[in-house]
């Protein structure tokens, strides 16, 4: 990693293991109301905002509950399992702990709430680790844009070409990419992560 003096790291898909989280969320809220969730609500409502999903929600299931009190208990009971059982992958933890230990600095760029990220990163214990986090809607723009990349390494004080940025999705790393990060796959990092475990 040579000339790397910042990291920046997305955190669903790539530090913590959400992979079926928000499946398991929504198989819960339904459940609590006595309805099966069906085959295609998942694929359904991935890809909407957290408010269209909730008015799908509503609609689809003839549901009483407004939309902001969808949102509400989704957004409790994500803060309960981000804070108490989502887990990061194996080998992230010493992977972070290494970079530190050669003197880069370290932060989080993420679509999650600050108190649900927070929350994750306190519990896994690798809070400390990080110089700051910057979310998606505090830059006021999501990841088609770089800028939560572009703050983040200004929390850093450093510039986009001393930084590399760790991603799950494609078209985050792309943009990244297009800003001057260095960067590199969640699919690689997890790779270099199980390395470093068995070496």
């Amino acid at each position: 990693m040579a000339g790397v003096k910042g990291a920046i790291f997305d955190l669903d898909g790539t530090l913590l293991d959400t992979d079926s989280l928000w499946e398991d969320i929504d198989r819960a809220f339904l459940a609590r109301r006595g309805i099966a969730m069906p085959s295609d609500y998942p694929g359904a409502v991935s890809s909407m905002s957290f408010r269209a999903a909730a008015e799908y929600t509503r609609a689809r299931f003839s549901l009483p509950d407004a939309p902001d009190a969808l949102m509400a208990e989704w957004n409790e009971m994500s803060r309960y399992a981000y804070g108490n059982t989502v887990r990061l992958y194996p080998g992230c933890r010493e992977y972070l702990e290494e970079m530190r230990r050669r003197g880069i600095r370290l932060a989080v760029a993420t679509d999650l709430d600050r108190g649900i990220a927070e929350a994750a990163l306190l519990s896994n214990g690798i809070l400390g680790l990080f110089d700051g986090i910057v979310t998606t809607a505090e830059a006021g723009e999501d990841k088609r844009s770089p800028k939560v990349f572009i703050m983040a390494s200004g929390l850093l004080g450093l510039s986009c070409g001393e930084c590399i940025v760790y991603e799950d999705l494609a078209e985050a790393e792309g943009v990244a990419m297009s800003a001057g990060f260095m960067t590199m796959d969640a699919a690689s990092f997890h790779s270099e992560c199980l390395c470093l475990l068995s070496c």
